[in-house]
């Protein structure tokens, strides 16, 4: 069949566009899809027309957000979104070094192919034993080892998860392995349900009353030592900021979206030293970035999720055919509380 990509053709508008054919070079690989992941923070930001990126011009050498000119050309349509895939080597270019049926986890774009340089698939390969749909989580799972990192909690310190969404969910497993003790906050009983399915032992309702106040009496009126902000919510990391400790710390690694609605920094944020870090999966801890790359964060992600030291797959809640993903992103934009991981199955779509 002809290869396909999922694309955003206007905001809150999705279809299935044809692509071309890519010629094979020598030292490629062609990749027929197996599975993509949809995030639930970026994507439906571009989805529902609230990423910058989509109003606004990234000037890298400056690192500003820049107002387009008024005769830029519109971004539609957006086929170079989706950052969780998975795939299996159909066509191998003598000098790729990989071979026909290998399984690579990587980041090419919601399309049900793709030919990409060896070196890079060679550095991914799946073990043929693995449920291949673990690759989809090598984007998602080192954003959430990034704001480990970034939080640099210690043994035997508090560490509050505020939001358990995907992120939130590896965040917890992570921090747990850190040896944190770790408390979860979430409005959504699935998702509280969930974690504590898979491990966590203390986890907070945000509707038992202030968060805050229930982290600090489990803290003996303390406070976490670190708290992490994985929901996107600008009220959530106020509640963050609020949790923590005198002089802790709090790791914001949610997309926000539009005005800081809810967040008061003249208050706790002020009075009790709080350190706000901005954790982003494309940049590492300054004291960390000559021994730790993105490579390594995939690796050693993967590696755990891989030796069972981390849960994915129950985080996935829907599967569907990948030409079904207009009524998808329909689903996770109207019903956002019914679904933490989605996923596209293009294996029939081949």
């Amino acid at each position: 069949m002809v290869p396909f990509a999922v694309a955003l053709t206007a905001p809150r508008s999705v279809a299935l566009v044809d692509e071309p054919v890519a010629d094979l070079g020598p030292a490629d690989v062609r990749l027929q899809t197996l599975y993509s992941g949809i995030s639930a923070g970026t994507e439906l930001a571009a989805y529902r027309g609230t990423n910058p990126y989509l109003h606004k011009q990234w000037d890298a050498e400056r690192r500003l957000f820049v107002p387009e000119a008024e005769d830029a050309p519109t971004p539609f349509p957006l086929t170079s979104w989706g950052y969780e895939e998975v795939g299996e080597v159909v066509e191998a270019g003598r000098e790729s070094g990989l071979e026909l049926g290998d399984v690579v986890f990587g980041t090419w774009g919601h399309r049900s192919q793709h030919v990409g340089p060896g070196a890079y698939a060679r550095d991914r390969v799946l073990p043929a034993s693995i449920d291949a749909r673990l690759g989809i989580f090598s984007h998602i799972g080192p954003t959430a080892l990034n704001g480990v990192l970034d939080c640099a909690v210690r043994l035997g310190e508090t560490a509050a998860v505020f939001g358990l969404g995907v992120v939130g969910q590896l965040c917890v497993q992570l921090l747990r392995l850190s040896g944190a003790r770790v408390v979860g906050a979430d409005l959504l009983a699935s998702r509280r349900e969930l974690a504590g399915r898979l491990g966590l032992e203390r986890v907070v309702d945000p509707a038992d009353g202030p968060t805050a106040s229930q982290i600090k009496h489990l803290t003996d009126g303390r406070g976490a030592d670190v708290c992490i902000e994985a929901s996107g919510s600008t009220v959530a990391l106020h509640e963050a900021i609020r949790a923590c400790a005198y002089n802790g710390r709090v790791v914001a690694l949610g997309f926000y979206q539009g005005q800081a609605q809810g967040l008061f920094l003249g208050e706790e944020f002020h009075h009790n030293r709080i350190g706000l870090v901005c954790s982003q999966i494309g940049g590492i801890a300054p004291e960390l970035q000559h021994r730790w790359d993105r490579l390594r964060l995939v690796r050693t992600f993967m590696d755990l999720a891989i030796r069972g030291a981390v849960a994915c797959t129950p985080l996935i809640t829907h599967q569907v055919p990948a030409r079904e993903a207009p009524a998808m992103y329909r689903l996770l934009d109207e019903r956002p509380q019914d679904v933490l991981q989605a996923v596209l199955d293009f294996r029939s779509n081949a």
